[in-house]
């Protein structure tokens, strides 16, 4: 165990290196920021070149990476150009808002998955696996940000339920986790009713109900934890893909989340705060790759954590 965490954190160091290479390189093709600071003004090239020293932005570009890395090492994610504020500070503060409707939009989508999906295995073939199927179908089919307007003219101009946007209590996050649950729920129940079906006829689901065990324990018990497999790798997967990837729904519902922060600092070319929010979402993707791996173990018994089958 102690040796696959080892061996993981190296390879997750490698990846946050090369996400690192891209994030440093990638958004220097969109211009100069010193041009956009001074907007429609004409500035002296004297003026734009204290800037430039001023900033760092005037040292060759593998120099300036170095000196990257090393405050990222120092957990120093530099100063805002637009802002004068630490990177790091910024990030801090609108972290809890993007993990909060990441891990909340989670919450929902396995809340209507796992029953659609089960159900919907266990009745193939039947009117309930048909709704099933169709929820899944229109689930996927959705535009999010369709969806997250009509929850906020139903919810919130029309019934006044819940607020149409920010985020200053847990009011605030119902709307746009639904949306970002209802989308992903179609997902997970195909996939959980694809992994259901493949576990529900083999020999030791066969066994269980040999011994007199109940039909559903046999099913929750044994068929859906060994179902899980594929379904906490998706979930995985997405879970890197809300942190970062929730920009649209962040834009409807106003969310000050770090997604929305990064998309505004390419706008404005403020190379400090695009790099530090790539890196701490990449950052704890990494991490939460490595927690699901770890979870096969507990999931599914035979399975040994960095060597395969038992």
């Amino acid at each position: 165990m102690f040796t696959f965490i080892i061996r993981r954190m190296l390879h997750s160091l490698y990846v946050v290196i090369a996400i690192s290479l891209i994030a440093f390189f990638a958004i220097r093709l969109t211009g100069d920021p010193v041009a956009l600071m001074f907007g429609a003004g004409e500035p002296t090239r004297e003026a734009i070149e204290e800037i430039r020293a001023n900033l760092g932005l005037d040292r060759p570009l593998p120099v300036q990476y170095l000196s990257f890395i090393q405050d990222l090492i120092t957990l120093d994610l530099g100063i805002s150009y637009r802002s004068g504020e630490s990177v790091t500070s910024l990030v801090m503060e609108r972290m809890p808002a993007t993990l909060a409707l990441t891990f909340s939009g989670i919450l929902v989508a396995l809340l209507i998955a796992f029953p659609v999906g089960i159900i919907s295995a266990v009745k193939r073939g039947t009117f309930l696996d048909f709704g099933g199927r169709a929820f899944s179908l229109f689930g996927i089919s959705f535009p999010n940000f369709w969806l997250g307007i009509m929850l906020i003219l139903i919810f919130s101009v029309t019934l006044q339920w819940f607020p149409a946007s920010g985020f200053n209590g847990i009011e605030y996050l119902v709307l746009p986790s639904v949306t970002l649950g209802l989308i992903l729920s179609g997902i997970l129940a195909r996939l959980v009713r694809s992994s259901m079906l493949e576990v529900l006829n083999k020999q030791y689901m066969n066994t269980a109900r040999s011994k007199g065990i109940s039909e559903w324990a046999v099913i929750i018990k044994h068929g859906f934890r060994t179902a899980l497999i594929p379904t906490v790798t998706y979930i995985g997967i997405q879970f890197g893909s809300l942190l970062g990837g929730t920009v649209i729904i962040e834009q409807v519902f106003s969310w000050p989340g770090v997604g929305r922060m990064i998309v505004d600092a390419i706008n404005q070319r403020d190379f400090p705060v695009v790099q530090g929010g790539v890196i701490m979402l990449a950052f704890l993707m990494v991490m939460v790759n490595l927690i699901i791996d770890l979870s096969y173990a507990i999931i599914d018994p035979r399975i040994k954590v960095g060597g395969g089958k038992s």
